[in-house]
């Protein structure tokens, strides 16, 4: 590290020591529509403790990581991980900041909540187009006991770049090889067909409105607006609800330490309860002189979350990170928060 680089250390006393100057500034994050109801609700609930203004625009993770690395916004938000090399070339800090899971949901007359039961092999025909109708045989096999109509299948998907399409297609690609090798893994995919929303605000308002529709939206969106969504078959070979107990499920499996830059992949994990689709959401903050203040501010945010926040956080269905990893974030921003430095 350069000497001129050291005076821009920011130690995690610096951050808990941030003043009152600072009472009149607003803070601006943009990116995962996934994370949009947990950090709106923890900007509310800082916001007398810390004294300034958090503001986030739910603009979707690939431009979450755009304007991160650009530097035009005070830290960026994704549920996809940032590449290494994209990290130290934009010189930007990522960490997690909570856990959550994505649910798929249907509109199907007389067909609640949790009632229908699908496999990621199905899900990704559906969208791959090979299968067109609620009575399909491979539905009804799934689903002893359950009328299903000849209803016309309508796929809903985010159009924008998506971290929740990030983790749907990367969960499917592991489960069917016809997705795997038609579609892959992305925050953009050239779907075959269905309706395109933005994120998952617009999957929760497109698919009640559309009799047949299935679609994709993080779960608090889902749990907000009374939807219904599906269980799903775990890795396990159990069928699952999403709820805090599944996606925790899941999200205790991971390897925290072992992750560069903190990147697990939490979708289709092991363990009888373990929901499928789960991710983390991550936070990128800029490591350079210019945004020294700002991002200071940033960590202080995220501090103040992971001492307070959890209660918000349970009670939009999402998952707190454990404390151990919470301690081995903020060690991350004592190691690293060097602004200027590539080290």
């Amino acid at each position: 590290m350069r000497s001129a680089d050291a005076a821009f250390m920011i130690s995690i006393a610096a951050i808990s020591g941030f003043d009152a100057a600072r009472a009149e500034t607003s803070l601006l994050g943009t990116g995962s529509a996934f994370a949009a109801p947990i950090y709106t609700r923890w900007a509310q609930e800082a916001k007398p403790s810390l004294g300034f203004q958090v503001n986030y625009q739910a603009t979707g993770s690939g431009v979450g990581q755009k304007q991160a690395a650009v530097g035009t916004v005070d830290f960026g938000a994704s549920d996809v991980p940032m590449e290494a090399k994209r990290i130290e070339e934009a010189n930007l800090l990522q960490f997690p900041s909570v856990v959550g899971g994505l649910d798929v949901i249907v509109n199907i007359p007389g067909v609640g909540a949790n009632a229908l039961r699908l496999d990621g092999p199905v899900i990704a025909d559906i969208y791959l187009g090979a299968i067109t109708r609620w009575n399909d045989p491979r539905i009804v096999a799934l689903n002893h006991g359950l009328s299903l109509p000849d209803l016309l299948i309508v796929p809903i998907h985010h159009s924008n770049a998506s971290g929740t399409t990030f983790a749907l297609s990367r969960y499917l690609a592991k489960v069917s090889e016809a997705w795997k090798t038609r579609m892959g893994v992305g925050m953009t995919l050239e779907w075959p067909g269905g309706v395109g929303v933005h994120g998952s605000a617009g999957t929760s308002g497109e698919v009640p409105r559309t009799k047949g529709s299935i679609g994709y939206a993080e779960n608090s969106y889902v749990t907000t607006n009374h939807l219904s969504p599906a269980k799903l078959l775990n890795h396990a070979g159990k069928f699952v609800a999403p709820n805090e107990e599944t996606f925790a499920a899941a999200a205790m499996n991971a390897d925290w330490a072992a992750a560069d830059n903190f990147s697990v992949d939490l979708t289709n994990m092991p363990g009888d309860k373990s929901w499928p689709l789960v991710t983390a959401t991550f936070v990128l903050a800029p490591k350079t002189p210019a945004k020294a203040e700002s991002t200071a501010a940033v960590l202080k945010f995220f501090d103040w979350a992971f001492a307070h926040g959890d209660k918000a956080a349970k009670a939009l269905q999402y998952v707190p990170l454990p404390h151990a990893v919470k301690e081995q974030i903020r060690a991350a921003w004592r190691q690293k928060m060097a602004f200027g430095s590539k080290d």
